[in-house]
């Protein structure tokens, strides 16, 4: 379907090739200011034609606002938005070999099969030109993240074909026991991500060697995979909807419908099933005090948690609800399917086989410009799962105090027993009382 999330709801429409793309997003607060200069820096940052090492086609994607804010305000009606496509060459794909054969790996086969038609240039809604309608809405959810939450997104490269920022070893199996790695997703920011463009991964020696291989690939008619990383700080803690609608299975959801997306893993992944569980296990401790933040998160619902954990193996979700410590996750990207090399392949109707060299523009190497999309999508599932437990807490908010007491142990006061009841309000449990 082309429709994300339940309570901030967001369809896109477009094809690679077709007049415009865009966006309807539905569920935005009311009475934010909100113009297309908020929406514009996270579209160019997506955006093609934007250094040597990405497709030639050259997309200034500037995005209109055409309903849902009136004066620079959101009105809290539907916001739809349009890009409208510049530069689309259908002609491209309309020779003897585009139009006779389905290119490997790609989608041209699958959605033939699936209805009967297919759109003949560019992908259609495979092409990752559809992702424009994601990234545009997700501006409107981080504005309001930011401002009500104080939420950061910040995505980047952490590997190009055999090339990794933080290389698995015997010590570090996995990055979230690497210090280097957790000082990183504690600091990094977008402006030190986009430092390094055109490869976006925020370490010179690594993002250099990047850089040369998706050149090498590229100047051979080829095309290489990568991983992306991202990490959410400041989520709150109690969000996510066991049992099917956990935080990490509504990512994971979010992260594979990105065109090219192959894997998917959170904390410690699969480096983490080489850790014992006596280090994995993630020990609570008491929280530090931190100041209120400035927006209006210290009075909206959710209070900074007391507890934290002294390492964080589970990427900030346990039992698939977030415990308030940041959030990080990894993206793998295929290699782009669409590449100028020659390759074996077979007629749509399977009469013969034959040699297909791909025309078009597109990337050697997807992960540079997949890094706004990931981290989009993170803001799609955040601000989803944040209004469904704001509108379960409100819910709650309205019911009379609970009178409900829960025995307690029995201990020992000034050498005299004494038992003690939790008593519960309509805040939770909120301490211990003598009898």
């Amino acid at each position: 379907m082309s429709t994300f999330g339940e309570y901030f709801r967001v369809t896109t429409y477009g094809e690679s090739h077709c007049r415009s793309v865009g966006c309807i997003v539905d569920g935005v607060p009311p009475g934010m200011e909100l113009t297309e200069d908020d929406i514009q820096p996270q579209m160019t940052r997506r955006r093609p034609g934007q250094s040597a090492l990405t497709t030639p086609r050259n997309e200034m994607d500037l995005v209109e606002i055409q309903s849902g804010t009136e004066f620079g305000v959101t009105l809290g009606t539907p916001i739809a938005m349009i890009v409208r496509n510049k530069d689309q060459r259908p002609h491209d794909y309309g020779n003897s070999t585009m139009d006779l054969y389905p290119r490997p790996s790609h989608a041209d086969w699958t959605y033939l099969e699936k209805y009967g038609v297919k759109a003949s240039s560019g992908g259609g809604r495979s092409s990752a030109r559809e992702t424009i309608g994601r990234v545009a809405a997700s501006t409107i959810a981080e504005k309001y993240l930011k401002l009500a939450h104080g939420i950061e997104i910040v995505a980047f490269v952490s590997s190009v074909g055999g090339l990794h920022m933080f290389p698995p070893s015997a010590t570090h199996p996995t990055p979230s026991t690497n210090p280097a790695f957790l000082s990183l997703i504690e600091t990094v920011t977008r402006e030190k991500v986009d430092a390094f463009v055109p490869v976006r991964c925020p370490d010179a020696a690594a993002s250099a060697k990047m850089a040369e291989l998706i050149a090498e690939f590229r100047d051979r008619h080829d095309s290489i995979g990568g991983t992306v990383t991202c990490v959410i700080r400041n989520v709150p803690s109690g969000l996510g909807e066991p049992c099917f609608d956990k935080m990490e299975a509504m990512l994971a959801h979010a992260m594979l419908s990105i065109p090219a997306s192959k894997g998917f893993e959170v904390g410690s992944g699969f480096g983490g099933c080489e850790v014992p569980g006596s280090i994995h296990n993630d020990a609570f401790i008491l929280a530090p005090e931190i100041p209120p933040l400035e927006t209006g998160a210290s009075k909206n619902g959710h209070p900074r948690p007391k507890l934290t954990t002294k390492t964080n193996n589970s990427g900030g979700i346990q039992g698939g609800i977030t415990n308030g410590a940041p959030i990080y996750f990894r993206v793998a990207f295929k290699p782009p399917a669409t590449i100028g090399l020659a390759q074996q392949t077979a007629t749509y109707d399977g009469d013969s086989d034959g040699v297909l060299e791909a025309k078009g523009r597109h990337d050697p190497c997807v992960v540079p410009r997949a890094v706004p999309i990931v981290e989009a999508m993170a803001a799609l599932v955040v601000i989803d799962a944040l209004m469904a437990q704001q509108a379960r807490q409100i819910s709650r908010s309205l019911l009379p105090p609970l009178k409900q007491t829960i025995p307690a142990r029995r201990t020992t006061v000034g050498g005299e027993d004494a038992i003690k009841k939790q008593h519960i309000n309509d805040h939770g449990v909120n301490g211990l009382k003598k009898e």
